[in-house]
C-alpha cells in the first residue's frame, strides 16, 4: 500500500492523509457528542437531537452547495475553508453550554464536511488521472482507517473530558489547515470542466436533467441505505455495547486489509458498471442471513449474534468492491465537466435517500414481522443492482472514460 502511496503525486498523498485525520478527528468526538450533551450538559432529549439533527442537515443539505463552490472557487481554497471551519465549530461545541451556540457550532460543523467532500473527492479524480480507480480505493483504506482510530482515541480522552476532545479535534484541524495551505498544490483544474462560465441555476438544472446520472444517483442512494444499517438495524439485532464495537471493527478491517486487493482483482475482469452491479447484488445478498435466522432460530441469541457478523462483513465486502468503482462512473457521468458539484449533488441525493429509507426501516421494524425488514432490504439491493445494470445498458448512459488534463 505504501508503494502505491509513493508512487502518486504530493497532491493525492496529502489528500489520504488528509482524510485520515478528518476521519480521526471527527469520529473521536461525534459518538459521544449525544453522551456529553445529555449527561454532561443536563439537555432535554429533545434538544439532544435537534443539535445532532441540525449538524446533519446542514451537512448533507449544502453538499450541493459546497461543490458547486469548490468548482468556482477552486478545490484548495474550499477543502481549506471547510478544515477551518470545522476547527472553530469543534472549539465551539467544547466551550459552549447554551443551545443556541450549540446549534451554530453544529451547522459549522456540518457546512465544513459539506465544503470538503466534493471538493476532495474532485481533487483527487483530478490529479490521479488514468489512476482514478486505484487512487480511490487507497483513500477508502484511510478513511475507513480513521473512521476505526477515531472512537478509541475518542474513548481515552472523553474519560478525561470532553471538552478535551473537542479541543484536541479542533486542533487536528488546525493542525491540517495549516498544512493544507502551506503544502497542498493549487489543482490546475482545466476552466472549461469547472462550467465557471455556466450560471449555477443553469449548472444545476442542466444536472437535474441529465437522466443517466439522475438514475444513478438514486440507484446508488439505495446502497447508501443498506451501508447505512451497520448504525441502525444491525445494533438493534446485535444488543449490548460489545457487540456493536465489534460490528464497526469488523466492517473497516474488511476495508483497510482487502480494498486494494479486491479492487485491483475486480478492474482485471469487470467495467466499472459491472463490479458495481456485483458490489449491490453482495450488499442486498448480506441481509439474507439475519432474514432465515429469525424465522428458523428465532429464539436463539447466538444464532441471531452470528448471523449480524455474517451480515457486517458481506455487506463490507460489497461496499469496498463497488466504491472505487462508483466514485469514478460519478466523474465519467459528468463528462469531466463541474466535477464536484456533481460529487455534491450525489451526496445530497444520497442524505435523502438515507434519510427516506431509514424511516421506512424503522416502520418496518414497528410492524412486527422479524424477517420483513431484512428481506425489504435484500430486495432493495437488488433493484440497486437491477438499476446500475440497465443504465449500462442504455445508451445514453454509455460515456467514454474521461481524462481531464490541465
Amino acid at each position: 500500500m505504501w508503494r502505491r502511496l509513493a508512487a502518486f503525486d504530493r497532491g493525492v498523498r496529502l489528500l489520504m492523509l488528509n482524510q485520515l485525520t478528518i476521519n480521526i478527528g471527527f469520529y473521536m468526538l461525534m459518538p459521544y457528542l449525544a453522551g456529553h450533551l445529555s449527561a454532561g450538559l443536563g439537555m432535554a432529549a429533545w434538544a439532544v437531537a435537534l443539535v445532532l439533527g441540525v449538524r446533519n442537515l446542514s451537512q448533507q443539505g449544502l453538499f450541493l452547495l459546497g461543490g458547486t463552490l469548490a468548482d468556482r472557487l477552486g478545490y484548495k481554497p474550499v477543502i481549506v475553508g471547510g478544515c477551518l471551519l470545522r476547527t472553530a465549530g469543534f472549539a465551539l461545541l467544547g466551550l459552549s453550554d447554551s443551545l443556541p451556540a450549540l446549534l451554530v457550532a453544529s451547522v459549522a460543523t456540518g457546512f465544513a464536511g459539506a465544503l470538503f467532500n466534493p471538493a476532495v473527492r474532485a481533487y483527487l479524480a483530478h490529479d490521479a488521472g488514468p489512476r482514478r480507480v486505484e487512487a480511490f480505493a487507497l483513500f477508502n483504506v484511510f478513511y475507513q482507517a480513521g473512521i476505526l482510530a477515531g472512537p478509541l482515541i475518542g474513548l481515552a480522552l472523553v474519560a478525561l473530558d470532553f471538552r478535551l476532545v473537542c479541543l484536541v479535534a479542533a486542533a487536528l484541524f488546525a493542525v491540517l489547515t495549516v498544512v493544507q495551505i502551506r503544502a497542498l498544490p493549487r489543482c490546475a483544474v482545466p476552466p472549461a470542466s469547472t462550467g465557471a462560465a455556466t450560471g449555477v441555476l443553469a449548472a444545476w438544472r442542466g444536472m437535474l436533467g441529465d437522466r443517466p446520472f439522475v438514475l444513478f444517483c438514486a440507484a446508488m442512494a439505495g446502497a447508501y441505505v443498506l451501508s447505512f444499517q451497520i448504525y441502525l438495524l444491525l445494533p438493534l439485532a446485535a444488543g449490548g455495547s460489545g457487540a456493536v464495537s465489534l460490528l464497526f471493527v469488523l466492517s473497516a478491517a474488511v476495508a483497510i486489509a482487502g480494498q486494494t486487493r479486491i479492487t485491483d482483482w475486480a478492474r482485471r475482469r469487470w467495467s466499472n458498471s459491472a463490479a458495481i452491479t456485483r458490489g449491490l447484488l453482495l450488499m442486498g445478498a448480506a441481509f439474507l442471513p439475519p432474514a432465515l435466522c429469525v424465522t428458523l432460530w428465532p429464539r436463539s441469541t447466538a444464532a441471531q449474534v452470528a448471523a449480524v457478523v455474517v451480515c457486517t462483513a458481506v455487506l463490507a465486502l460489497g461496499t469496498t468492491l463497488s466504491y472505487p468503482f462508483e466514485m469514478d462512473t460519478i466523474l465519467t457521468l459528468s463528462r469531466g465537466r463541474m466535477v464536484a458539484t456533481h460529487y455534491g449533488l450525489y451526496n445530497t441525493v444520497a442524505g435523502v435517500g438515507i434519510a427516506a429509507g431509514n424511516l421506512l426501516v424503522g416502520l418496518l421494524i414497528d410492524l412486527r414481522s422479524p424477517a420483513l425488514p431484512w428481506l425489504a432490504l435484500a430486495a432493495l439491493g437488488g433493484a440497486c443492482a437491477l438499476a446500475v445494470h440497465v443504465l449500462r445498458e442504455d445508451p445514453q448512459g454509455a460515456r467514454e472514460p474521461v481524462h481531464l488534463v490541465p
